[in-house]
């Protein structure tokens, strides 16, 4: 797990060197500023929550599945439950996916004003 997590580091901060050494182009192109650190903040905000209610959903599951075997006379209870609980952790994803269109679609407009380039 370490080697994936330091590998996915090293991939980002040399995509964030790549991105930031950039040339500038002309006037009105924005480049990587602050537009671009707001989409890559939702962007990974929102995957990040993705993957962490995965693993959540994963570990309900697999804790399911062993209360379920354990004791199969439980089976419906623990299926309710179990179904709670991913509603749950899967508001948590949809919270985060609805703060990264907040952040991108709702900041832009304020963004393009200051910058001069609204109409």
């Amino acid at each position: 797990m370490k080697k994936v997590l330091g590998l996915a580091a090293l991939f980002l901060l040399v995509g964030a060197s790549l991105a930031l050494a950039a040339e500038g182009g002309a006037a009105g192109q924005l480049g990587f500023g602050f537009l671009g650190a707001v989409v890559l903040g939702a962007c990974l905000g929102v995957g990040i929550a993705a993957s962490g209610c995965g693993v959540g959903m994963g570990h309900a599951t697999r804790g399911a599945c062993e209360g379920i075997a354990r004791n199969p006379e439980l089976a419906g209870k623990l299926t309710v439950t179990m179904i709670l609980g991913l509603a749950f952790i899967e508001a948590l994803t949809l919270y985060a996916l609805v703060l990264g269109f907040y952040l991108i679609f709702a900041k832009l407009g304020s963004f393009m004003a200051l910058a001069g380039l609204g109409g």
